[in-house]
């Protein structure tokens, strides 16, 4: 029975409480009240959080959107997160590209020429799909973490304590609009109580309401002083929290570098891998010449000696071109030459030589015949072959 007397108590505490706060709330947005001002350095430490609770938010949002472009994936990914339970392994979309690129160039066979390129172009693909995994992870931990962290938890914290302060400030501006009015009505008891009335009864009933009024005078004082001595505490407690903001911001700096790096460590992965690509593939792309004689937009650097010998492409593809100048030589000449393949080639004719990279063969030129091409010869087998397959030996 106690214990349900004082929980009815409690209750009823409880709701006055919440109906003094809201009526001060609501006079104080009418302009009807009074309203205590926080300090400027509150204030801006305040303004301070917010700012840094909106922008932590957006940016974790959009790093999330960067890092996993499907919205269904990192729903998924939150729900399993939820749940602390650990996402099943999903292929990206880099190591799903390779490994279709890698079946194709099965399919055709490996030992054509785009068989081949599909093949190396699938096994990059699904090295630059790790390499992503991997940023993913070390950015999920090392950045995207410590944002989330701050937002469920530092600024949660924050939040609660903002809650309080507002509350302890309508309290102490409630008590103190309640000390005002019971300033006001003890003054005009006593202008009633100090004019000539007649009769003892009701100079006795003055008297005793002048005491009644003082009492709750004397009340409301109290009630000031403990509502200002909540308040004050509350903001200092508030003011300490805020002021470790600027300790986030140095983390989350900290954080930032280490997502920087991460992101420098992926592209830098990935630009080796396109490199060893391109130097597998060698130029063959930019630099091939079709049967009716259309050059591609990138044109072919000349050279004084057979084989190109700059050190920039070198350092960029270990397979050599012939130069367009040793091939016009050859044209021009009327004996023959030895050539290495560069690439595999599937003739598209009887007229044709199939070629096999790295073989080499005997070439010669033909008095009327596609300045692209030239007349091959391997044992008894003889036939067309592109001269932008070849490498002219000495």
């Amino acid at each position: 029975m106690n214990i349900m007397d004082f929980n009815v108590k409690k209750l009823a505490a409880d709701a006055g409480t919440f109906l003094s706060r809201a009526v001060q709330f609501t006079e104080e947005k009418l302009g009807q009240a009074e309203k205590t001002e926080l300090d400027a350095h509150l204030e801006n430490l305040l303004s301070k959080a917010e700012c840094t609770k909106i922008w932590t938010e957006k940016i974790m949002k959009q790093t999330e959107v960067l890092l996993q472009p499907n919205p269904n994936a990192r729903i998924e990914e939150f729900v399993y997160e939820k749940l602390d339970r650990k996402a099943p392994s999903r292929i990206n979309n880099p190591e799903l590209l390779g490994q279709y690129m890698i079946d194709a160039g099965t399919e055709f066979g490996p030992g054509t020429a785009y068989g081949n390129a599909l093949i190396k172009c699938g096994e990059t693909q699904k090295r630059i799909g790790t390499a992503d995994r991997e940023l993913i992870q070390t950015s999920a931990l090392n950045f995207l973490t410590p944002l989330r962290n701050f937002i469920e938890g530092d600024y949660k914290t924050i939040a609660k304590e903002r809650k309080l302060l507002q509350n302890k400030r309508l309290d102490l501006d409630a008590a103190k609009t309640r000390l005002k009015k019971a300033k006001a009505a003890e003054t005009r008891a006593s202008q009633l109580n100090s004019a000539r009335l007649e009769g003892d009864n009701i100079m006795v009933n003055f008297s005793y309401m002048l005491n009644l009024l003082h009492v709750k005078w004397l009340k409301s004082e109290q009630e000031l002083r403990i509502t200002q001595s909540e308040f004050d505490r509350q903001a200092e407690i508030t003011r300490l929290l805020l002021e470790g903001i600027s300790s986030t911001h140095a983390h989350h700096l900290r954080c930032l570098n280490d997502f920087v790096e991460a992101q420098m460590t992926y592209y830098a992965q990935c630009y080796q891998y396109m490199l060893d690509l391109q130097k597998q593939l060698g130029s063959f792309p930019s630099n091939y010449h079709s049967n009716n004689n259309q050059t591609s937009v990138a044109p072919i650097p000349s050279a004084s000696s057979n084989v190109i010998g700059s050190s920039a492409l070198t350092s960029t593809s270990s397979l050599v071109i012939t130069s367009p100048s040793n091939l016009t030589d050859l044209k021009e000449c009327s004996g023959s030459r030895k050539a290495r393949v560069l690439y595999d080639y599937d003739a598209a004719n009887s007229t044709e030589l199939s070629l096999l990279a790295d073989e080499v063969i005997t070439v010669f030129s033909v008095v009327g015949m596609d300045s692209d091409w030239l007349m091959g010869e391997r044992g008894n087998q003889k036939g067309r072959v592109p001269i932008t397959y070849l490498e002219l030996l000495n």
